[in-house]
């Protein structure tokens, strides 16, 4: 089983590996949510969505079912 940024808990860092880009708007493909990057949780709302997410500084806030096709190493 591949890890997700969904399975990253709050203040866990991970570097992405693999974004199925078919599922994932091209604009957070353009704001940094690539494979090589660092992605780290900073909070999650209430009901796990959406996440917000800091990804080489850029700070994000993505759904928990987009983020399940964003593959990560945990760090």
């Amino acid at each position: 089983m591949q890890l997700t940024v969904a399975h990253l808990k709050r203040g866990q860092r991970g570097i992405i590996t693999d974004v199925s880009s078919i599922y994932i708007p091209l604009k957070l493909l353009e704001m940094g949510c690539l494979p090589g990057n660092y992605v780290e949780l900073v909070q999650v709302a209430h009901f796990s969505d959406p996440m917000y997410l800091n990804i080489n500084g850029t700070h994000l806030a993505i759904r928990k079912e987009t983020a399940l096709h964003i593959f990560i190493e945990i760090l």
